[in-house]
């Protein structure tokens, strides 16, 4: 079965809204094809996205979201209202969220519930840590989280998952190809037990330092669907180089 390849961009805490509009704006002269792009952006650059993005059929949305529906929750952004603002996706459980904010298996359950419920994709991130992997652990975390992240999930809606080792994250480390691969079969495996033929027809995507430079190497096996980028999605250039360097 043919899944889409994607580039999704995650610009963490950079960028404000006049460096949003400048990066749009030489990003969408630049491109001809943008089916293949996701944005994932802070909440304060939100309404910059609605301005340029969907016109360009190009998907978009917050990199977090609270599991409430709405309520005394200050500082949280709700799946509701993202919603309204005309958002497609959501970023959920990225690896700073769970090492950085604590966040648990159980609200990354719950939040890509109510994604799912305020009809947002989630992008679910998994991955291990430096010690994890030294320790031959690495496929028993990487199913335990996907598995817990799931457990509340309506697997007949799409999802989209990213495996980042801890590792690799922001580091200038890259997971070889054959780790890559390794990961993102025993995640396919193990969405298939979930549901059959789920792991066929999920993109999963890698990241972690990915870069122009490594972009067709990392992208040549069918294993991999594209990748979640962090550092060389800030520029128009580096970003654009990595699509024309995946090989799909």
């Amino acid at each position: 079965m043919s899944r889409a390849f994607i580039i999704a961009a995650n610009w963490k805490m950079n960028k404000g809204p006049h460096e949003a509009e400048v990066f749009f704006e030489e990003f969408l002269k630049g491109t001809e094809r943008f089916e293949n792009y996701l944005f994932f952006i802070s909440d304060i650059n939100l309404h910059v996205a609605q301005k340029y993005l969907p016109q360009n059929n190009i998907g978009w949305g917050a990199q977090n979201i609270y599991f409430e529906e709405e309520g005394a929750f200050t500082g949280e952004t709700s799946a509701k209202a993202l919603s309204e603002f005309g958002a497609t996706h959501v970023l959920i459980g990225h690896s700073e969220r769970r090492q950085i904010f604590n966040e648990s298996d159980e609200w990354v359950s719950q939040k890509v519930k109510v994604a799912q419920q305020f009809a947002l994709t989630p992008v679910i991130c998994v991955g291990e840590t430096w010690p994890e992997r030294q320790a031959g652990e690495t496929q028993k975390i990487i199913i335990k989280q996907l598995k817990a992240s799931l457990q509340r999930a309506d697997l007949s809606q799409k999802i989209i998952v990213a495996y980042e080792p801890v590792w690799a994250i922001g580091t200038g480390q890259v997971a070889s190809v054959e780790q890559a691969v390794e990961a993102h079969k025993t995640l396919r495996q193990a969405l298939n037990q979930l549901k059959p033929d789920l792991g066929e027809i999920t993109s999963i995507l890698y990241g972690g330092s990915v870069k122009p430079e490594n972009a067709k190497e990392l992208s040549d096996p069918k294993d991999i669907d594209g990748f979640l980028v962090g550092g060389a999605s800030l520029s128009p250039q580096g970003l654009a180089g990595i699509y024309d360097n995946s090989s799909f």
